[in-house]
């Protein structure tokens, strides 16, 4: 079970390279003739195609491109720096930005959860849900722009751009990287914390939850030492699906705080027609969406070994 979930998503992943590959290739206009712009001579689009390998037919171009990403080494951009020298410390800030939300909304949305799913029904939990549900109908940059007018211009608490350096020191990346982090967490902790409230109240429904109410143990007892445990594996999935969108899914924050990561850069590699990044980009965000899923999985197999032999 374990080596066919490896094998499918080892699959998917090339699937994923070929697609992207493909559609990128297949989008309108001479890319050569856009970045040098309509002054250039054909001789001189000519030598650029050819010193980008643009010249060379599509599945050579591919298996090269493939076989280079490998390996990490995603050839040169049009600016003629090599791709992992543009990306790297952009991906290490956008890696940085998703671990620290992640390490600040998972706890708390489990707690939640199980706090709601306790408490169902009853105030808390209905304030909870509604608070989640309106803070899930609001799109990511309507948060950012709220949070930034209240927390950056009015009461001054903390910069509304979150530009960082490696020079800077650790308190004061963290200070820029607040806004970023708590628009994040009203986006992904909703998420999670409804999805560990509908799987406890689903396992609390079993009979052995039942037989455990029945020896007079008390509720809070049985959701962490029954439920809980039980429920790893939906929450686990839920989990690695909003972790996978701290990563891919923040270009929207990422714009709107001009924080320097890797969407930020896939913006500015559309902008400026440079495949070879976008290329990279769009690679690195399937990887990461399969790769967690994929980890989901394994965690939900672990948790429930009853997975191992399906019916």
């Amino acid at each position: 079970m374990i080596l066919q979930r490896l094998a499918l998503g080892l699959l998917s992943l090339l699937i994923v390279s070929i697609v992207i590959f493909t559609a990128v290739s297949m989008l309108p206009g001479d890319f050569a003739s856009a970045v040098l712009g309509r002054s250039a001579t054909p001789e001189t689009v000519a030598a650029f195609q050819q010193n980008l390998g643009l010249d060379q037919p599509w599945p050579r171009r591919y298996f090269q491109w493939l076989a280079g990403a490998l390996i990490g080494d995603f050839g040169n951009s049009f600016s003629n720096r090599p791709v992992s020298a543009v990306i790297g410390s952009r991906l290490f800030n956008t890696l940085k930005l998703a671990a620290l939300t992640a390490m600040i909304a998972v706890p708390i949305a489990v707690f939640l959860g199980t706090i709601c799913a306790r408490y169902r029904n009853k105030p808390i939990d209905r304030f909870l849900s509604a608070i989640t549900l309106a803070s899930i109908s609001l799109p990511e940059f309507f948060i950012a722009y709220v949070l930034m007018l209240f927390l950056a211009t009015k009461l001054h608490i903390f910069p509304t751009l979150s530009s960082i350096r490696g020079s800077m020191d650790m308190l004061e990346q963290l200070h820029r990287m607040a806004l970023p982090v708590l628009t994040l967490m009203f986006v992904t902790l909703a998420h999670m914390m409804r999805n560990t409230r509908a799987a406890l109240i689903g396992i609390m429904s079993h009979p052995y939850i039942e037989m455990a109410r029945l020896k007079g143990e008390p509720e809070m007892r049985i959701i962490l030492r029954h439920a809980l445990p039980n429920a790893i594996g939906p929450i686990a999935s839920v989990i690695a699906i909003n972790l996978a969108y701290l990563i891919a899914g923040v270009v929207v924050v990422e714009v709107v705080f001009v924080y320097p990561g890797i969407g930020q850069t896939m913006v500015d590699a559309v902008r400026n027609r440079d495949v070879p990044v976008v290329q990279a980009c769009a690679l690195i965000f399937a990887a990461n969406y399969i790769i967690l899923n994929l980890v989901a999985d394994l965690v939900s197999i672990v948790s429930n070994p009853r997975l191992l032999h399906p019916r």
